[in-house]
């Protein structure tokens, strides 16, 4: 199948219809370059599945704030078999990482899809740890993941910051979001390093590419996922992230 013939049926079940031709709307060629290369070409590489596809996607453009574009793959989404709960998920699990106002943004975008979806909001609720067991909770989840080295780079932090900081970071991130139903640990990793990939954040992206292979992801997932994003965040973020996860040791 030739990347025109794949784009058409890729559009067709991620949106239905068809996709751009010359008569489409003011920038047809724009159009009709992207789809191409996106679902022609980008859809076509690695292991990853349609609906792992889409919520990668889901994933980049919260942290972007396309919102637009959010709306209509927050749609693709549900159409290749991603639940509500799945795509509220991914959302939620960003606000650790792109702060509660971008966050917000997202989730306004997502349920309008889901209500013009007659999806009945609010959905279940996804908490799983009560609220004196949010540290160790989290901690369970973190420590074997990524050790003490956030509590001991940031110990020497004044004014009871050095026991905030890292105490933060395991509550929230770990203990309130990473316990949640609807994802689960590879999951949350994988979509969270195309998060810092679209965040172009290097440091960060070491830590959790070496998550990834402790949780089970391989680097081909990694690479997979690191080109699905390519179409949203560009050529130069995503050589950035693949030569950090090149050069990770495997575990």
């Amino acid at each position: 199948m030739n990347r025109i013939d794949k784009c058409e049926d890729v559009y067709e079940k991620l949106f239905g219809g068809k996709p751009a031709d010359l008569k489409t709307g003011n920038d047809p060629e724009m159009m009709m370059i992207l789809q191409r290369f996106i679902f022609g070409e980008v859809f076509d590489i690695g292991e990853l599945k349609e609906a792992d596809r889409e919520l990668i996607t889901v994933a980049c453009l919260a942290t972007l704030q396309a919102i637009p574009q959010l709306k209509a793959h927050t749609q693709a989404a549900l159409n290749v078999g991603n639940t509500p709960l799945t795509i509220r998920e991914v959302i939620y699990q960003c606000a650790p990482f792109i702060g509660f106002p971008r966050t917000l943004n997202a989730i306004e975008a997502m349920n309008e899809v889901f209500e013009k979806n007659d999806i009945s909001l609010p959905l279940e609720l996804g908490g799983t740890v009560k609220e004196e067991e949010r540290y160790v909770k989290g901690l369970e989840i973190q420590a074997p993941i990524y050790g003490n080295e956030i509590k001991d780079k940031y110990a020497e932090l004044p004014d009871g910051m050095g026991e905030a900081l890292p105490r933060f970071l395991t509550e929230l991130c770990f203990g309130d979001f990473y316990t949640r139903k609807g994802l689960d640990k590879k999951q949350r990793e994988l979509l969270m390093l195309c998060v810092l990939a679209t965040l172009r954040a290097d440091t960060q992206i070491l830590a959790h590419a070496i998550g990834n292979l402790k949780v089970g992801n391989s680097k081909a997932t990694m690479y997979g996922a690191m080109i699905q994003c390519l179409p949203y965040i560009g050529f130069p973020a995503v050589f950035e992230a693949i030569n950090i996860i090149k050069d990770v040791e495997e575990v």
